[in-house]
């Protein structure tokens, strides 16, 4: 069994970036190489467990201005089993440790792994909090005044 670490994927997205500009290729709209999903695509599948052995990644993924549908981290997440989201939000409130249970995930969250019980009250905690961050959106817009009690 093998433990790997990889503290930051990114610089792997921007180590191709740099040889495809060097190669001459035409960067995609945002910049990223245009082969970046194929490139990343064949480094996470050398990640895997075998018959003769297992390698467990945990790896560190930097997110352009907080932007997790940006191209470099969004393909990095598409091969993850699970995503941990630390929000500089929650840390300026004060709330430690500081993961965001909206947009982190995993795919072990099934009735069929965790149980119907623990599976559906993780998606009763998620509807709570998605309809908290979303009042908390309409306060900061209109104010506490215009809530109904509903």
């Amino acid at each position: 069994a093998v433990l790997l670490f990889i503290n930051n994927i990114f610089r792997f997205v921007q180590a191709g970036s740099e040889v495809s500009a060097l190669l001459g290729r035409m960067p995609s709209a945002v910049g990223y190489q245009p082969t970046l999903s194929t490139e990343m695509g064949s480094l996470q599948e050398r990640i895997a467990s075998t018959k003769k052995g297992s390698i467990t990644s945990i790896q560190a993924v930097y997110v352009p201005a907080d932007d997790l549908t940006d191209p470099a981290p969004a393909t990095t997440f598409a091969h993850l089993d699970a995503t941990t989201v630390l929000s500089r939000g929650l840390a300026s409130k004060g709330i430690y440790p500081a993961v965001d249970p909206l947009d982190s995930t995993s795919t072990m969250l099934q009735p069929r792994i965790v149980g119907n019980e623990h599976y559906e009250t993780a998606q009763r905690v998620k509807e709570t909090l998605q309809r908290y961050k979303e009042l908390q959106d309409i306060i900061a817009i209109l104010g506490s005044d215009e809530l109904s009690e509903e």
